[in-house]
């Protein structure tokens, strides 16, 4: 799930390492525009899907995970989504997996209850916005049907993370080995 804003690696890592590992990955913009701007470098990419699109074509029962990266504005334009928040909490009750990182655990998550009861990690500073989940310091955490990372720094371990979730430990070590995780 992309916004104008988002954090460069944290979307692009996960998208390129899940690839890597044989998962079919679709990117969607939130806007109506299927191009969209990062945060840093100014990363004109362009997504496959609207999320309108998606939504409207009841596309969003077949994926089994949703990766929300983080980055400043990114991580506020998801959250302030009706759509985005409609759709994690279809796939929260569904058990499916939704995958944050930096700020999204506490900009997007947390609002929507999705941390209650979980242990999660996010940007350092970001956890004092969460009330309702156990934070830590490790840098990445998967509680469940839940996947927490800190940040840029962290983008491999977590996508390898979602790797071993999707598929399993043995694919996950595989791409951390290819890359030289």
């Amino acid at each position: 799930m992309l916004a104008d804003g988002f954090e460069d690696v944290e979307a692009i890592t996960p998208v390129d390492y899940l690839k890597r590992a044989g998962i079919d990955v679709t990117i969607a913009s939130i806007s109506q525009a299927l191009e969209v701007t990062s945060r840093w470098g100014g990363i004109k990419m362009l997504t496959d899907i609207t999320l309108t699109e998606l939504l409207s074509n009841k596309e969003q029962t077949k994926f089994d995970a949703v990766i929300l990266p983080g980055g400043m504005p990114g991580a506020s334009n998801l959250a302030a989504s009706p759509e985005v928040s409609a759709l994690l909490k279809e796939m929260s009750s569904a058990g499916k997996l939704i995958c944050a990182i930096c700020a999204s655990p506490a900009i997007i998550l947390s609002p929507l209850k999705l941390l209650t009861g979980k242990s999660f990690t996010c940007y350092p500073g970001m956890e004092e916005k969460v009330t309702d989940g156990n934070w830590t310091e490790d840098r990445v955490v998967v509680d469940g049907n839940i996947i927490t990372s800190r940040g840029a720094g962290t983008a491999g371990e977590f996508a390898v993370a979602i790797i071993g979730k999707l598929l399993d430990e043995a694919a996950a070590k595989k791409i951390a080995e290819v890359v030289l995780l």
